[in-house]
């Protein structure tokens, strides 16, 4: 169950139908590795909503809040301002492999193809899976693009099997946000790889659970890691504005506990899917929002990141591997200290 099927509301703003990514079109596939019992890893794949991303750019930007983090792709990205892949998530020592298939995925669909940068995205998961084995192949990658769909499974699947957040069980998690701007409606949709935090910092919709949670079994770590963001719009915004966009996540990042702590590798891609740059084209025209009128895009935006973080706890099961245990979150125990905030509070 996702946050508001809990009766816990994130922010101001609704959510869109699927209240994921898959609000704007996006497929999302996994591929998930349980083996022995010492792999627990995958891959995640983002289809953008185009025939042939290569063909079909479209308009992107990043930002890194801390760069202990191996994405592969992000220079170009912030060099020409656009997205011509997928978009991949997978463990720390997979991004080569996952890269690598990326790119023979995009040669078979196009021909001519002689240069071609692919988007990577990872967090380390060798607390639950051992990830000196490097399992991830690249027929993982394929098996993740042929099971995208725009209704998707979220917490310990994919690249989110082996993941960890706040010392319980992590993983994938989205959530999306509707916003009216000059009578136009747009969506905002953040989907993350949540592998960070300590238990004591945990923040749900304000309400300061972790520090009631701080003796739950199984701690483990420094609560150190890391947390992958891709962010995705149906706005017309810039490469520039995009970057704004990213930067917003870290609002709610915040919010729900996280802190950076060295070590921690934060890294955000943002894109747009309101206009493509064909490929070999440079845009004559380019329509985008004025910048007075984003507010309500980076709220969103932060609202959006803040429930995807707690939508990857929320479902999460609770996983053994590597000779450790990260446990699911206790929700009959967080959901009782949420109701008696919002009684005190009066909401």
């Amino acid at each position: 169950m996702k946050a508001p099927d809990l009766g816990i509301r994130i922010g101001l703003y609704d959510h869109g139908r699927r209240n994921s990514i898959g609000d704007l079109g996006i497929k999302v596939g996994h591929s998930t590795l349980i083996e022995g019992e010492s792999i627990r890893t995958g891959v995640t794949v983002l289809l953008p909503p185009v025939e042939n991303p290569y063909h079909e750019r479209l308009f992107a930007s990043t930002f890194v809040m801390n760069g202990f983090s191996k994405p592969i792709g992000f220079v170009q990205v912030e060099e020409l301002g656009y997205i011509e892949t997928p978009v991949a998530l997978t463990n720390t020592l997979g991004v080569y492999t996952v890269a690598s298939a990326m790119v023979k995925h995009m040669i078979e669909l196009n021909p001519d193809l002689k240069s071609v940068s692919p988007v990577v995205m990872e967090c380390n998961d060798s607390y639950l899976s051992d990830i000196r084995k490097m399992p991830v192949r690249e027929e993982h990658y394929f098996e993740a693009v042929k099971n995208a769909k725009l209704d998707f499974e979220e917490g310990s699947v994919g690249a989110g099997t082996g993941m960890s957040a706040f010392e319980f069980k992590g993983g994938v998690g989205s959530s999306s946000r509707v916003v009216e701007i000059g009578g136009e409606e747009y969506t905002v949709a953040s989907l993350v790889l949540a592998n960070f935090g300590r238990r004591e910092d945990l923040t749900i919709a304000g309400v300061p659970v972790g520090l009631h949670l701080r003796d739950y079994p199984r701690r483990g770590t420094s609560g150190k890691g890391s947390i992958s963001i891709v962010v995705a719009t149906d706005a017309p915004l810039t490469a520039r504005q995009l970057r704004r966009l990213a930067k917003r996540t870290v609002v709610g990042l915040a919010r729900t506990g996280g802190y950076a702590y060295h070590g921690s590798g934060d890294v955000v891609l943002a894109f747009s899917t309101a206009q493509t740059v064909p490929v070999g084209e440079e845009p004559e025209l380019v329509s985008f929002l004025p910048d007075n009128s984003l507010s309500r895009l980076f709220r969103a935006t932060a609202e959006a990141t803040e429930e995807a973080i707690l939508n990857a706890l929320l479902q999460a099961e609770t996983m053994k591997g590597n000779k450790h245990v990260r446990y699911r979150l206790p929700i009959e125990k967080i959901l009782p200290l949420l109701e008696e905030r919002s009684k005190s509070s009066g909401f």
